[in-house]
């Protein structure tokens, strides 16, 4: 079924199911099996494709309109792309704004990333909705040849990620420091300056642009990778512990990472997690995560605080959620999605530990919960007046 009548495809999708979608490649050449996934973002295409929590996926985009503004070195939230592949309704136009330094289908052919356009996006989200994020084979070929049965086994003999620990593929090789503040008009990123707060960032598959929040409330930011023990963090003699997002199962992760944060624990500090982040605290302080049906992806995601009745407007990327019905006495539900009633947010009753679902770093997405940067550094402050 192409999409574009009269135009032979040269890119074709097999799901599990033996579900097949033709359409036109752009990007690498090649073959990806990975999971599938939706997000409803309006902008922020080379965000997402460089994020590392889409570490295994392979991202749907509902928006029409993606590679029409190009891409630029100051919008990758790591240095290559993360995301096994995009599939788009149309094929993306020439580049078409200021920032622009590059065309999206030729950053992906030197990133070594497949594309695939003139897909009914639509009609593959209700499928992705329907049966749950589904496992595929992805190909590009410019000859237009296809082996259906031998892409369908492929995508059926993908493992999935239950169980599987991608944190440690994607976080980074040793420790490095971090000042760099947010992007802003017209000076572009800056640098933090006077006394800082000490944060220890534990590199679940950390985005840039979080980091560029904790220095901008005022934090001298060190990152150790993800597999960092306890000792190596408290070494460092911090104000507060971040715990980053990341892609795979926190089950998985949490094998190595929620010793670490139960020991961060024991010292009193602050700590505020992000995405896998706060699915790590939360398996530290003894509850539980599943595996969701398509998970939440997308800038447009309605959040209520539950103590302020506050509803915030985030940006979301995950397929595992804790699971609110085991969280344990003395940790509270602090935000839930309005979409679903899933949890997006803890705290301890007793102390400044806290985490969100969501990004409040909006790279892309709305800044309405920017002020949990504030909160964390607030609650370092107060510990060193203690």
């Amino acid at each position: 079924m192409p999409a574009t009548p009269n135009q032979t495809p040269t890119a074709c999708l097999a799901l599990a199911d033996g579900t097949v979608f033709y359409g036109h490649g752009f990007g690498a050449v090649g073959e990806t099996v990975a999971e599938l996934c939706f997000n409803t973002a309006m902008t922020g295409y080379q965000e997402i494709m460089t994020d590392p929590s889409y570490a295994g996926q392979v991202v749907t985009f509902t928006f029409p309109h993606v590679g029409n503004v190009g891409v630029n070195e100051d919008d990758d939230e790591t240095s290559d792309p993360v995301a096994a592949g995009m599939i788009v309704k149309w094929d993306p136009t020439e580049a078409s704004n200021w920032r622009a330094t590059g065309e999206l289908a030729e950053w992906l052919a030197r990133k070594g990333r497949i594309g695939m356009g003139g897909i009914d996006t639509r009609r593959l989200t209700r499928a992705i909705r329907q049966q749950g994020a589904p496992h595929v084979a992805m190909v590009h070929n410019p000859e237009g040849v296809f082996d259906i049965e031998a892409l369908v086994a492929k995508a059926r003999g993908f493992r999935g990620l239950v169980g599987l620990d991608l944190a440690r593929e994607v976080t980074c090789s040793q420790s490095y420091r971090w000042n760099e503040t947010r992007w802003s008009w017209p000076e572009g990123f800056g640098q933090r300056e006077g006394e800082a707060l000490r944060v220890v960032a534990v590199d679940f598959g950390a985005k840039r642009n979080i980091l560029r929040c904790l220095a901008s409330a005022g934090c001298d930011v060190t990152v150790l990778p993800a597999t960092a023990t306890a000792e190596e963090v408290l070494a460092l003699n911090p104000d507060g512990v971040f715990l980053s997002n990341g892609p795979g199962d926190p089950a998985a992760t949490g094998a190595y990472a929620v010793p670490m944060i139960q020991g961060v624990l024991k010292r009193d500090l602050p700590v505020f997690g992000i995405c896998l982040g706060h699915q790590m605290l939360a398996l530290a302080l003894g509850a539980k995560t599943v595996k969701m049906n398509h998970g939440h992806h997308g800038a447009n995601h309605p959040v209520k605080d539950n103590e302020t009745g506050k509803v915030e407007i985030t940006s979301m990327n995950h397929g595992f959620t804790v699971d609110s019905q085991t969280l344990p006495e003395g940790v509270l539900e602090t935000h839930v999605s309005l979409f679903d009633g899933s949890n997006c947010g803890i705290r301890m009753s007793d102390r400044p530990v806290f985490s969100v679902q969501y990004h409040p770093e909006a790279s892309p997405g709305p800044q309405d919960s920017y002020y949990l940067f504030e909160r964390f550094a607030e609650a370092m402050r107060q510990r060193r007046t203690v």
